[in-house]
């Protein structure tokens, strides 16, 4: 009887303790490719934001909280994305959202989660209509399309000095909106543009597109998509011994582009919204720690994920602390991630402009010589 008794007062202690920890569980979400031709770019995602997370455990600790991460895979598919998006916004132990990674996931998604509050910061989402549509939830510490199209058009115009330049996007919402930015600043400089068209994202023949470069002859291609269709686009023109200079977008930083595209390619470049970690000494420690928790190094996508979680993070411990230190709602978070100042960040500090844009970011272009990258330059990017 005795052991009876025991038994029952330890399992309903356990059911207490698991009942007052439900009630204190804090989530964070996630939503990106997770598998596909861009997965790299969805892992590195998922993976900054665990590091953050791991990190800021302790401060929600004190506060009797457990902050953990629910990641969702949208295989870069709007209408994955945004079913999950639903299915983030019914959890209501969810208090914020990193992502989605792009920008084509992202307008719908985030278009979702409005009516209920639910805060997100994108990573890397750069389309324009990300931030434009003044939803109050929707915050991005990247600089946009408006800015890094234009930074890759004068690229090619000033530094490679082109003369003609044949123009290439996705016909995603990201590709289009960089590459018509690009070619505003091309043209702009007196480039001129020989051919400007849409490749489905799916594709990997690039035969007829070859050909038509190949007759055309420009001085330089820009091409606004993402790592795994511009790889082989790329190993296809050098094995045509087509050495024209390639520039792109964010969406080449990724190592599995070198991967796809030949471990000896060369005379590509690309507009980086994350630093180089050689250039950022606050990194080393943080890129060890990635390297040791998840055996991989720590690349673009990561570090700007990584300041997205400290920037949502930190605005929930905020609300909290104005909640009296209590489980604050998803519209005090809303109005705090918005509202606050955000220091000690990797890639500096960040603070919203009323869209949710960041009012100070930079741009970096990185250069690929026999696969190795190195900076070119920095420009910096100011909104109000």
């Amino acid at each position: 009887m005795f052991m009876h008794k025991t038994a029952l007062l330890a399992a309903l202690s356990a059911l207490l303790l698991s009942q007052a920890q439900a009630a204190t569980t804090v989530k964070i979400a996630t939503i990106s490719p997770l598998s596909g031709a861009v997965s790299n770019l969805g892992v590195q995602m998922k993976n900054g934001t665990q590091l953050a997370i791991n990190e800021m455990k302790p401060e929600f600790a004190k506060l009797g909280m457990n902050l953990s991460l629910v990641a969702y895979d949208d295989q870069a598919d709007p209408a994955t994305g945004t079913s999950a998006a639903r299915r983030v916004v019914a959890d209501k132990t969810v208090l914020g959202l990193v992502g989605p990674l792009t920008s084509g996931v992202a307008i719908p998604a985030t278009q979702v989660m409005s009516t209920s509050h639910l805060v997100a910061v994108a990573p890397v989402a750069t389309s324009e209509k990300v931030t434009d549509r003044g939803l109050k939830n929707v915050n991005r510490v990247c600089a946009r399309d408006d800015a890094q199209g234009s930074a890759g058009g004068n690229f090619v115009a000033g530094t490679l000095k082109a003369k003609s330049v044949y123009v290439l996007n996705d016909k995603t919402p990201y590709g289009q909106g960089m590459a018509a930015e690009a070619e505003k600043a091309m043209k702009a400089k007196g480039l001129r543009v020989v051919q400007s068209e849409g490749v489905p994202a799916e594709d990997r023949d690039f035969t007829a597109v070859i050909t038509k470069i190949q007759t055309l002859k420009p001085d330089a291609i820009y091409f606004a998509g993402l790592y795994g269709q511009i790889g082989p686009f790329t190993q296809q023109l050098r094995a045509k011994g087509v050495q024209t200079p390639i520039v792109s977008g964010d969406g080449l930083d990724s190592p599995d582009y070198v991967k796809l595209a030949g471990k000896d390619v060369s005379n590509v470049y690309f507009t980086s919204l994350a630093p180089s970690l050689a250039v950022v000494p606050a990194a080393k420690k943080v890129a060890d720690q990635y390297q040791k928790t998840f055996g991989a190094p720590m690349q673009g996508t990561a570090i700007m994920a990584y300041d997205s979680t400290k920037v949502l993070l930190t605005g929930i411990l905020n609300a909290a602390k104005a909640n009296g230190n209590k489980v604050p709602t998803r519209e005090q978070v809303e109005t705090a991630v918005r509202g606050g100042t955000f220091k000690g960040l990797l890639t500096g500090d960040v603070k919203f402009n009323a869209n949710g844009d960041r009012t100070a970011a930079k741009i970096y272009v990185e250069a690929l010589k026999n696969g190795q990258r190195s900076t070119a330059t920095t420009l910096n990017v100011t909104r109000k």
